[in-house]
């Protein structure tokens, strides 16, 4: 099996300091999986949060529904459960709860195995100057790199 599926959210490390990642586990029913495999899905204005029992959902994960799906296909911003283990989730429930941290997701994979896997981070977010800061970082390496290549010429 290809491991083609890679769905990013760009937006994150834009909007969010990384702090921790883990890879999660997603609860999928037959057509979601299928549409994921397809690259039918979207986690750009997804984020993570903790219901009454200390499990993990991801939240505004838009997955397409299947073409060949009829009657069975899935809702397309369904609340999906993540799987981690029961200490991972209790320490990122106490740094949410407390420190105000988030959890986005990054990307959406499928493993060797065929399983789809969410790479997840607990985050804080970042003020307006440090995103300046992150777009003048990125224009200043842009140049660079121009330079360098023109010079290599």
């Amino acid at each position: 099996m290809q491991n083609t599926v890679n769905i990013k959210n760009k937006r994150a490390r834009f909007e969010y300091e990384l702090l921790d990642t883990y890879t999660a586990g997603i609860v999928l029913s037959g057509t979601e999986i299928k549409s994921i495999r397809l690259g039918k899905a979207s986690i750009a204005e997804s984020f993570c949060e903790f219901n009454t029992k200390g499990e993990l959902f991801v939240v505004n994960m838009h997955i397409d529904e299947y073409s060949h799906g009829s009657y069975y296909n899935h809702r397309p911003r369904a609340e999906r459960k993540l799987l981690l283990n029961r200490r991972e989730l209790k320490k990122w429930h106490r740094q949410v709860k407390v420190s105000g941290y988030t959890i986005v997701p990054l990307r959406v994979f499928v493993n060797n195995r065929g399983l789809a896997k969410m790479e997840i981070a607990l985050a804080k977010g970042k003020k307006l100057y440090d995103k300046r800061e992150t777009i003048k970082d990125r224009d200043n390496k842009r140049n660079l790199d121009r330079i360098k290549k023109s010079f290599n010429n």
